[in-house]
């Protein structure tokens, strides 16, 4: 569950002003602020169900430009390739092998950064 906070999280702040105003303000309150849906509920005076219905709709929507636009997934791999890039050059001395492993590195990442 907390994996899932995490990653809808990280994807309103990707894609947050791709939703509208309505929807960044609950998702906003539920993700970030951790409230409730009785709370938000009352705040907007609307129904738990509606609150629970607006942000799986907006939830939906995070995924579906995930989906299209990929923003996300190509963070994930530039982390991915920065931590492999950071382990070779914590060794003390290194070897021709690998500092062509880190240009490859360094290479896979530009790549991202042209798509």
């Amino acid at each position: 569950m907390l994996d899932l906070r995490i990653k809808i999280s990280v994807l309103y702040d990707i894609y947050s002003s791709l939703l509208t105003s309505r929807q960044q303000e609950i998702l906003n309150l539920y993700y970030s602020n951790d409230y409730s849906l009785a709370e938000i509920a009352e705040e907007y005076n609307i129904s738990r169900q509606a609150v629970h219905d607006l942000i799986n709709r907006a939830t939906a929507s995070l995924e579906n430009l995930e989906d299209k636009l990929g923003l996300y997934r190509l963070f994930q791999i530039q982390q991915q390739l920065l931590v492999d890039a950071e382990d070779v050059l914590d060794k003390d001395k290194l070897t021709e092998q690998e500092l062509g492993e880190l240009k490859s590195i360094i290479a896979r990442l530009r790549s991202t950064i042209e798509q």
